[in-house]
């Protein structure tokens, strides 16, 4: 006989499914006689694969459904990739666990096996992403950049079929599934700044649900949430959308903490990077701080 049992939402895709149950395998290990049920929800950025994010209202798309199972009780939490989390969520809900992060680096995935340095000129490489393009075209400005939509299965058959000569993938999706070999290159942040939470999941729960907030504490990276908290900051202070190319990467470096963003027009002009290192916070608050303020120089910038 279980002392609890608790609801998760998820979205149907096969990555979602996968950090999902992963996530809820941890938390059953770490919260004796917890038993956890799961709800598929399809969600409305995945009913609507023909036309890009910044045409049909942005990344928050992915969450509105598993948002109102939280909201009419169906379910007790959900499983997000926290880049698919807008700045600001609903009132009665909140983000009460971020656990450690998976690899948070972009992938290049080629057909020939071919580096980014060594793709052809007029090479055809895919992304749904603005700041990926924005990095693709800083690396390598004769590459021929275009829209790609679909799940990770979706758009790596693309390039095994010739439709694209490479796509660029978030590594951790690739681990996620156990595919991480298909990788033919890891860029580097230095190359292409990783997005805001890339590799990171938010769990979402109802604000005033006492309960399952201490229950999802168990899995709580505190490295990861400090982390986090400073690139999301950087999204609200830019007021940062899928239309946006933005990109914020914190990491512990020794005692500090070291952010670094970089903020476009939705055309890719006008880039503009910056940084900061602080003393290593006690606080989250510390480090939106530190994302807020470097955030409003880009957009000042």
């Amino acid at each position: 006989m279980t002392d609890m049992e608790l609801t998760l939402a998820t979205r149907r895709s096969a990555l979602a499914l996968a950090q999902s149950r992963a996530f809820a395998r941890s938390l059953e290990a770490a919260v004796p006689g917890l038993a956890l049920r799961e709800l598929e929800v399809v969600t409305s950025g995945d009913r609507t694969q023909d036309r890009s994010l910044q045409d049909i209202g942005g990344k928050g798309l992915f969450i509105k459904e598993l948002e109102e199972a939280l909201l009419d009780r169906r379910a007790d939490f959900a499983v997000h990739s926290i880049k698919d989390v807008p700045a600001e969520i609903a009132p009665a809900l909140c983000l009460a666990c971020v656990p450690a992060r998976e690899d948070p680096r972009d992938a290049l995935v080629t057909r020939t096996g071919a580096p980014l340095a060594e793709l052809p000129a007029g090479a055809r490489v895919g992304t749904s992403s603005l700041r990926r393009a924005v990095a693709l075209r800083e690396a390598r400005p004769d590459l021929q950049i275009e829209p790609v939509r679909g799940n990770v299965d979706t758009r790596l058959r693309k390039v095994v079929d010739g439709a694209f000569d490479a796509v660029v993938l978030a590594l951790a999706g690739l681990k996620r599934l156990g595919i991480a070999d298909r990788a033919t290159e890891v860029l580097s942040p230095e190359v292409s700044l990783p997005a805001i939470g890339q590799g990171a999941l938010g769990i979402e729960c109802r604000a005033d649900d006492a309960r399952v907030r201490d229950v999802l504490k168990a899995l709580e990276d505190r490295e990861t949430t400090t982390c986090v908290t400073a690139e999301r900051a950087v999204m609200a202070a830019v007021e940062g959308s899928c239309r946006t190319p933005v990109a914020a990467y914190a990491v512990r470096d020794g005692g500090a903490l070291w952010l670094r963003a970089l903020l476009a027009e939705p055309d890719g002009s006008r880039l503009r990077r910056g940084e900061r290192r602080a003393a290593w916070p006690d606080d989250p608050r510390e480090a939106a701080r530190l994302g807020e303020d470097l955030g409003a120089e880009l957009k000042r910038g």
